[in-house]
Formats: structure tokens, C-alpha cells, sequence
């Protein structure tokens, strides 16, 4: 069994407390490096093969709509808690938008989901 990857871009380079409940509960966290990294979450995601696309940024969307127009992957954007992006799981969503949002928390139950659903 593979582990869950997820592809985290945070338009302030930030993402690493999320990284860090991913890997807590077992996935993989590829957090992409420096400022503007929330607009390259779609194109890490396919060199990658991720199965989750996380982005960051103030409204929520620019990244996952980016990775949208390019890709195609269903994307739900403009969250703001956890329970809305375990909700845009649910729904089927591949890239999922915050506001900013750095917490474990997040990390962690978006991987338990993620494998209660049988992703992995």
C-alpha cells in the first residue's frame, strides 16, 4: 500500500506545520519552496503524481484555480476551516484552497480522510 502524497503551496513559503500532520498521519508532504509557491501546486502535482493538491494564499483560489485551468483537476477553493476541506474531499476534490491556514491539524485529518474514503 502506498502512502498518500500531498503537494502543499503556500503563496508565503509557508506550509510546513501542515507538512508535519501529514506525515504524522502517514502520507507524504511535498511542501514546494518560496514566495508564489501556491501557483505551482498543479504543475508539482503532475511531476510528482500527487494525489492531493493543498494551496494557500489570502482569497483561497488563485493556485487551485490556476491548477484547474491547466490540468483539469476539480479543484474547491476560498476554504477556511478544516471541516471545509474534508468536506471538498468528500466531494471528490484533487486541489483544495485555503486562506492561510498553517496548522497540523489540517495536515493530519485531510490524510485520515483521505485513506477513510480509500484513496490509499
Amino acid at each position: 500500500m502506498s502512502k498518500v502524497k500531498i503537494v502543499i503551496g503556500d503563496r508565503l513559503g509557508k506550509g510546513q506545520n501542515i507538512a508535519k500532520g501529514i506525515e504524522a498521519a502517514g502520507g507524504t508532504a511535498i511542501v514546494i519552496p518560496g514566495v508564489g509557491a501556491d501557483m505551482k501546486v498543479g504543475d508539482v502535482m503532475v511531476s510528482e503524481s500527487a494525489d492531493l493538491g493543498l494551496s494557500f494564499c489570502g482569497s483561497g483560489g488563485a493556485g487551485a484555480l490556476t491548477a484547474k485551468t491547466k490540468y483539469g483537476f476539480p479543484v474547491e477553493y476560498g476554504l477556511r476551516s478544516v471541516d471545509a476541506g474534508i468536506t471538498a474531499l468528500r466531494s471528490g476534490k484533487k486541489v483544495i484552497g485555503f486562506g492561510f491556514m498553517d496548522t497540523e491539524e489540517l495536515g493530519r485529518r485531510m490524510v485520515e480522510e483521505y485513506i477513510k474514503l480509500g484513496g490509499k
